[in-house]
């Protein structure tokens, strides 16, 4: 029989009701139950959540793509129209300071949950 990288089977007794409640637990997370009680056992995030997280930082950066795409938009239009005034100017530019902070504190909190995930993987 080929080995697939488990070591050891370990035989358990619980009730049969909280082996089903698991199972679907399992189903709904995505996730097997080896995965669910390994990683409940090694205070582990689960895989299911991993997904989640890396999802919301995939939209989240998507997002700010968005806004800087519509940056150079604006940039473009006022180039070539020479039309902004100075107080669209100054109000555009605080715009920009105030996505650019932003932006920086997004990339500290990511690299914060970077460090979290690899450390419960």
């Amino acid at each position: 029989m080929k080995n697939s990288g488990k070591e050891e089977r370990i035989f358990i007794r619980f009730q049969k009701h909280r082996k089903e409640n698991w199972k679907k637990l399992c189903s709904k997370k995505g996730i097997s139950l080896s995965s669910l009680i390994i990683d409940s056992v090694e205070s582990r995030i689960f895989d299911d959540e991993r997904r989640k997280i890396l999802a919301f930082i995939e939209k989240q950066d998507n997002l700010f793509a968005k806004i800087e795409n519509n940056i150079n938009q604006v940039a473009k239009i006022a180039n070539a129209e020479k039309l902004m005034s100075i107080e669209v100017l100054k109000a555009f530019n605080e715009k920009l300071k105030t996505i650019t902070e932003l932006k920086e504190k997004q990339n500290e909190i990511f690299i914060k949950i970077y460090s979290l995930i690899a450390r419960k993987t």
